[in-house]
């Protein structure tokens, strides 16, 4: 252990559950350097010396790679670096290469100007107070030294054919499946992907750019998916399937257009898993709709609602011995037939083997789904120091009216007319609502409630879930 120079973070970067800040302003090649050496020595503490680097197409993304490896070399533990690709395939290297720990640098589905790094050692996401532990590392500059080494692999194409294997089984009917692949770091993967599997394929914006000049590569907003519903509609084709900026998180909208959100997976995916493991676990975020919990109730699910952020559902699922969990936001973890994370390319795959067994259209799966209606996920401006303390406030007023709480991940309540939920962002200075009812007159009554809370609270609108009513 050497002591050398501390560097400290701009404290807006060490997030929940990754490291991300805006390029040239609050993330900088020397914040990679330093962070690169900070989980190495972490690294190097677990027992740990190899270590899986890999990066998105975004512009910033080799240089802080670059300065990433170099620090994390300084430790002495060795580096194998697998080059621009999505964040699955960083997830199977470090699975299929039996490496130690894992980063890739990626903004994810942020904006271009963003930029970032998610982690994992020892076979777990490294968040929360991992990530803060990280930060007083370097501010300490308590580091490990070493010389370690640099291995360049591809493991591409090996990523590819253990995909291609989900689909194991007859296609009698090949689909036709438009891909949008955003720009993002998917592209390749998705191009190599769709040339060997069955059917018809149509690929949209599959070259890796990292200035988005098509649309945001974030499907769990529908405008982002005009272009792949009018792609499916010209085509008359099956289904179409959107991805983020780093792959890891899916949309899919149906041979009509319309979009199934993380939740309507996710009761796909669990009726099939629950007719070969009856009774399993199935773990949704607090923002996913009722319908899902109680339709893996009545599939014979064990139901579990838990807190949203990939890294704390990927912990919970390893606890619960869950097979598979998912968010609204899109993240789908199988840890039945595949190692636990969320690859939203394994999904669209095991999606198409799920369509081909059940001899079902997703439109008729769609067609079958239990009807609500809801509010989407909306995020209302709230500072960082002020986020946390409103939703507490609530939570008071909440406890005093003797109101149906969850207190799972911020609060979600239950009244007669349905469910309404508000909890802090941890990525964002915002604060996060959704509601839910049987019937829009319900719905109404739910949206009132939540700008009651809000307005109590100080902030100020007369209908936040407008357009622009968050902002």
């Amino acid at each position: 252990m050497t002591i050398s120079a501390g560097h400290n973070f701009d404290p807006s970067v060490l997030r929940e559950y990754d490291v991300r800040g805006i390029v040239g302003k609050t993330l900088h090649a020397a914040d990679a350097l330093a962070l690169g050496k900070a989980f190495g020595t972490k690294v190097r503490q677990s027992g740990g010396k190899r270590v899986a680097v890999g990066r998105d197409g975004r512009l910033s993304s080799p240089e802080l790679a670059s300065a990433l490896v170099e620090g994390i070399v300084s430790t002495g533990c060795d580096v194998v670096r697998i080059g621009r690709g999505p964040t699955p395939m960083l997830y199977f290297t470090v699975y299929d290469q039996k490496t130690d720990a894992g980063i890739m640098v990626t903004g994810s589905h942020n904006p271009s100007n963003y930029n970032g790094f998610k982690m994992l050692n020892a076979g777990k996401s490294v968040f929360g107070e991992a990530i803060q532990e990280l930060g007083r590392i370097a501010a300490s500059g308590d580091f490990e030294t070493g010389t370690g080494s640099v291995t360049d692999i591809d493991i591409e194409d090996h990523y590819v054919e253990r995909l291609l294997t989900e689909l194991d089984c007859d296609v009698a009917k090949p689909m036709t499946i438009v891909w949008d692949c955003g720009n993002g770091a998917a592209g390749d993967v998705v191009r190599k992907l769709t040339a060997k599997l069955p059917g018809n394929h149509h690929l949209l914006f599959d070259e890796i750019d990292g200035t988005f000049p098509n649309h945001h590569p974030d499907p769990t907003v529908e405008a982002n998916l005009v272009d792949l519903k009018a792609k499916v509609a010209s085509l008359n084709a099956d289904w179409g399937v959107a991805f983020d900026g780093d792959g890891d998180r899916i949309g899919v909208v149906d041979g009509q257009g319309r979009v199934l959100w993380g939740d309507q997976l996710l009761q796909i995916y669990a009726a099939d898993v629950l007719g070969r493991l009856p009774g399993a676990s199935i773990i949704a975020d607090v923002k996913a709709s009722q319908t899902l919990f109680d339709e893996v109730t009545r599939l014979g699910g064990n139901a579990i609602m838990w807190k949203t952020g990939h890294s704390l559902i990927k912990t919970k699922m390893v606890e619960s011995k869950a097979p598979i969990a998912g968010e609204m936001s899109g993240h789908i973890f199988f840890a039945e037939r595949y190692y636990g994370y969320d690859d939203a390319m394994y999904a669209a795959v095991r999606l198409y083997r799920i369509l081909v067994q059940s001899g079902k259209s997703l439109d008729d799966w769609r067609d079958a789904m239990p009807v609500a209606v809801n509010t989407p996920e909306t995020r209302i401006d709230c500072p960082d120091d002020r986020k946390f303390a409103l939703i507490e406030e609530v939570r008071g007023r909440l406890s005093e009216a003797g109101a149906e709480v969850s207190g799972i991940d911020g609060v979600r309540v239950s009244t007669d007319d349905g469910w309404w939920l508000l909890r802090a962002s941890n990525t964002q200075p915002a604060i996060v609502a959704r509601c839910e009812a049987a019937d829009e007159s319900g719905l109404l009554r739910l949206k009132a409630e939540v700008t009651a809370q809000l307005q109590k609270s100080g902030l100020t609108s007369d209908d936040f879930f407008a357009p622009g009513g968050g902002h």
